[in-house]
């Protein structure tokens, strides 16, 4: 029995260390395309519109495709096949966009639909991915570990998006779509690496019991007395707020403000970098004083980011208004993650991420559609119509990131903190809680 429990621990052990390598890969191969869908579609004279679709059509129907990921897990009864198979499938989809720069359709729709499959594979993959992973590790070290591991891949994916927007930089003068192979091209190598270290990593057994499923429609019945249904509806609908604006900053950056691409992508980084910093500090302090505490204050502060933009549109401003949005949405995002694995079952889990997926994905969707309608008929706001949506963004934030975190409740015990204190521990001024 010992040797058995002990070889777990050993297999536990070098599957987490696999899941880094592919974690790192994955990064990469994001790095190298996430931030440069909008750009390339740019290039081929899509308008503000375009990229509304293009940050709506892949949300939705990735959201929609996760209503049957969890089924499709159970019927292969292995998350890890499932992962491998809609990984490699990903793959495919990275060499059609090779494919979209090499020839440059003058379609821009055809590249959004390469776009749309590539998210639908991944946010098949995405709930078992989750569920694995939270299965390795010790419930009362995720934050710390979920942080730490989030910081390291973070660094790696900030280093991959900046050598991509060196390659188009240095290859702008000579043809950009050229720039597009490249780092496309760098993307599925780095994707098929990611399918070798996943190959090798060990599975825990999961049982599947009649008694853990539930329908999406017997989800949707609950929202108004289950807990994890209303944190799923305060994420969803930040999400649809924070989406109204957010796919267009590039459009302000790139047309509207004529940034070049180093420029674009040092703005674009700053935000992601300081995410990565601190993301590890705040997964510390979410094992000690909860998620929902810093649900609560960072939400608020979510709404305020949007509103810097409007201040001032100089570069070096933007940066500082970029590292003080990576504070906030690193709290945020590693809060968030964490409550869905502490709110539900391991048996339940990948049902309730691919749900979760579903609602703010359809939010996201939703979100960017209305953003890319609005800017035909909004007036402009300091010369610039996106600066009106800006402003309606962040008018909404505040609403829903005050008001529906209140209804929440936390799911395990806790020790307490005000805000003050929270805010000098993260930074490190004023350690509590035995965390420096």
């Amino acid at each position: 029995m010992l040797h058995m429990e002990g070889q777990k621990d050993k297999d536990i052990k070098k599957s987490l260390e696999l899941s880094f390598f592919s974690g790192a890969s994955s990064g990469a191969m994001t790095g190298f395309t996430q931030e440069y869908f909008t750009p390339f579609l740019l290039s081929l004279g899509a308008a503000a519109k375009e990229v509304g679709f293009l940050a709506a059509f892949p949300n939705l129907c990735a959201s929609l495709a996760q209503l049957k990921s969890a089924d499709f897990a159970e019927k292969l009864k292995s998350r890890k096949k499932m992962i491998n198979i809609f990984m490699l499938l990903q793959s495919f989809a990275i060499l059609a966009m090779v494919s979209a720069a090499l020839f440059k359709p003058t379609n821009s729709m055809f590249f959004i639909m390469i776009v749309t499959i590539f998210a639908v594979f991944g946010a098949l993959s995405a709930p078992s991915w989750g569920s694995l992973l939270s299965d390795l590790v010790a419930k009362e070290k995720r934050g710390a570990y979920f942080g730490w591991r989030s910081r390291i891949l973070g660094f790696i994916i900030v280093s991959a998006t900046f050598s991509a927007g060196f390659v188009l930089h240095l290859i702008k003068k000579v043809d950009i779509h050229y720039g597009f192979v490249i780092i496309f091209s760098l993307a599925y190598i780095f994707q098929i690496f990611a399918l070798y270290f996943i190959g090798k990593m060990y599975e825990p057994p999961l049982q599947h019991n009649k008694e853990d499923y539930f329908s999406f429609f017997d989800f949707l019945s609950r929202l108004r007395q289950s807990n994890f249904a209303k944190f799923v509806l305060f994420v969803s609908l930040m999400s649809f707020s924070v989406n109204l604006a957010s796919p267009f900053f590039s459009v302000l950056m790139l047309r509207d403000l004529h940034f070049d691409y180093l420029l674009y992508t040092s703005i674009t980084v700053t935000a992601t970098l300081t995410v990565y910093i601190m993301i590890s500090r705040w997964g510390a302090h979410a094992d000690k004083i909860g998620n929902l505490k810093i649900i609560k204050f960072t939400s608020p502060l979510i709404g305020i980011i949007p509103l810097l933009w409007i201040f001032s549109r100089n570069p070096v401003w933007l940066f500082f208004a970029q590292i003080f949005s990576g504070f906030v949405w690193a709290g945020f995002n590693i809060s968030t993650s964490n409550f869905i694995f502490d709110a539900v079952s391991p048996q339940k889990r990948t049902r309730c991420i691919a749900y979760f997926n579903v609602f703010n994905g359809l939010a996201l969707s939703t979100g960017a559609l209305l953003g890319g309608f609005l800017l035909q008929c909004l007036p402009p706001f300091f010369g610039y119509k996106i600066l009106t949506l800006v402003a309606l963004s962040s008018i909404l934030r505040l609403i829903i990131g005050i008001i529906m975190p209140l209804r929440l409740k936390e799911v395990r015990p806790v020790e307490k903190i005000d805000n003050n204190s929270l805010f000098f521990s993260v930074l490190g001024i004023k350690p509590v809680l035995g965390i420096e």
